[in-house]
């Protein structure tokens, strides 16, 4: 008989761990009953935990009972800033779960393997200069949506209770938001102000039940950066409420980086197209939606905010 808990990584058992946080106590001891066997009497939450994590012979195992629920799953995955469809099933959740555990694991085990390697010579490093300047931006493109994704959409009351604080601060003070949707016709508003444009993003999800989701896959996610240090981020989707996929979504931010806090970007600019399915041009593949936008295209949204770029803040 295998030892307990040995078919779980030390990422599994964390990632299982404040999993089994979001469960209410009565489903967490009879959890605790199911996978001891009824040999484990907790006194607490955190001794039920331990013991669900010790007598759990693997994550799948654990993941895959009845007490934790598809509901569960989907609403840690949110908090991770794991985007998955809200249709999405238990064992798609399930696979989704142990993907990103297994990616943090390869991210951790390639940073180990970057930081014990000697460094390259100076031709070399010049050589890779711009490699990695599109790297790094596109791991900013990339964590950046996961967040503010995962963010928004924890709002949606259809999902759970609120994780993680959504507000104005995540915005510049003059921040302007351009919302086009084309439903049954096209509407245009603009916003601006970070309070304005912070409500108006949140009653997207908070009262109009949307799930926004990014295809951060190949074509889904395009960057540019200005000489001032503006970064362009461009993302398209599937907009979804419940299980009914609406139709798609585009979003282009505008991100500075904030000079009062250590690897904090602010939100300059928003534009945010909806285009419901009902509006799509025949034969528009639905399921990865990607940005047209070349890098040059993506670089006319910040040739006008250049000038208010270099001018001297006002106070």
């Amino acid at each position: 008989m295998a030892s307990a808990g040995t078919g779980m990584t030390e990422r599994e058992r964390e990632g299982c761990r404040e999993l089994l946080e979001l469960l209410q106590t009565d489903d967490l001891l009879a959890l605790t009953d199911t996978v001891t066997n009824r040999l484990v009497q907790p006194d607490s939450r955190q001794e039920a935990i331990r013991a669900i994590l010790l007598y759990s012979q693997s994550a799948e195992e654990l993941l895959k009972r009845k007490k934790v629920f598809r509901e569960i799953i989907f609403k840690y995955l949110a908090t991770e800033g794991v985007i998955v469809p809200p249709s999405s099933e238990k064992h798609q959740l399930v696979t989704r779960a142990k993907q990103h555990w297994c990616e943090q694991l390869k991210t951790f085990a390639s940073e180990e393997k970057h930081a014990n390697t000697e460094k390259p010579e100076e031709g070399e490093k010049q050589g890779g200069d711009k490699q990695d300047d599109a790297k790094e931006c596109h791991n900013l493109g990339e964590e950046f949506c996961q967040w503010f994704f995962g963010i928004l959409n924890a709002q949606n009351p259809l999902i759970g209770e609120p994780h993680g604080e959504w507000g104005p601060q995540h915005f510049w003070d003059d921040v302007i938001l351009k919302f086009c949707y084309n439903t049954s016709e096209q509407n245009m508003e603009e916003y601006t102000g970070a309070e304005l444009v912070s409500l108006r993003l949140l009653s997207l999800v908070k009262e109009e039940y949307l799930f926004l989701n990014p295809n951060l896959n190949a074509g889904g996610l395009r960057w540019a950066i200005s000489r001032h240090g503006l970064v362009v981020v461009a993302v398209a989707g599937t907009i979804h409420r419940n299980t009914c996929c609406l139709g798609l979504f585009e979003q282009i931010f505008g991100l500075i980086r904030c000079p009062f806090r250590e690897n904090t970007w602010k939100i300059k600019f928003v534009n945010l197209k909806i285009v419901g399915q009902n509006a799509l041009d025949p034969g528009t593949h639905i399921e990865s939606p990607c940005i047209k936008y070349k890098e040059e295209e993506l670089k006319e949204f910040y040739v006008s905010k250049e000038l208010t770029l270099v001018e001297p803040q006002k106070f």
